[in-house]
C-alpha cells in the first residue's frame, strides 16, 4: 500500500509483462483491491482482457479502510469485477480469511513484494507468500529494480 509514487510506473510495467503469458480468455485476477499493488494488480488483469474475483475483507471494508483518495478506483475496480466476495469478519482476521480465499482460488500468486519478512500482524504480502509457498501455489514476486516503499 506504500509504494513511492515513481514505483507504481515500475511496478504497473511488471505487472503488465507478467500477465502477458496469459490467454486472455483464461485469465483470472483475485484481489482485495487495496490502495497499492492490489489495484495496480487489478487493473492489469482488466488490461489484459481477463476477468476480476473482488475479495473484500470484511462487510464495512468499503466505509472503514479505503481512503478517500483510493475510493473512485476501488469503487471502478468492485464494479468492473465479474465476481465479488465479502468475508464475514470486522478485525485483523479478515485480512487472513481474504488470503485464504484468493489462495484457495489461485493456480499462481503474483506477489508485489519486497521481500522484507512477515511483521507478526498476519495477513500481510509476506504472509500470503509463506502461505502459498507452503500450500504448494507457484509464487513469481515482482519488484523491479528501482523500486521503494515510503518509510
Amino acid at each position: 500500500m506504500d509504494l513511492t509514487d515513481g514505483t507504481v510506473p515500475l511496478v504497473r510495467g511488471e505487472l503488465d509483462r507478467a500477465l502477458a503469458v496469459y490467454e486472455p480468455s483464461g485469465l483470472i485476477g483475485v484481489s482485495c483491491i487495496a490502495q497499492g499493488s492490489d489495484s495496480l494488480f487489478a487493473d492489469a488483469v482488466l488490461a489484459a482482457g481477463g476477468r476480476l474475483v473482488v475479495v473484500i475483507p470484511s462487510r464495512d471494508y468499503r466505509q472503514a479502510k479505503v481512503k478517500p483518495d483510493h475510493a473512485e478506483t476501488f469503487d471502478r475496480l468492485l464494479d468492473a469485477a465479474d465476481e465479488a466476495l465479502v468475508m464475514p469478519h470486522a478485525n485483523r482476521q479478515a485480512y487472513e480469511a481474504a488470503n485464504a480465499v484468493l489462495l484457495e482460488r489461485a493456480d499462481r500468486l503474483v506477489a508485489v513484494w519486497n521481500m522484507q519478512p512477515p511483521t507478526g500482524k498476519g495477513g500481510g504480502t509476506a504472509d500470503v507468500v509463506h502461505e502459498a509457498r507452503a500450500a504448494g501455489v507457484p509464487v513469481d514476486v515482482v519488484w523491479p529494480d528501482g523500486a521503494s516503499r515510503r518509510a
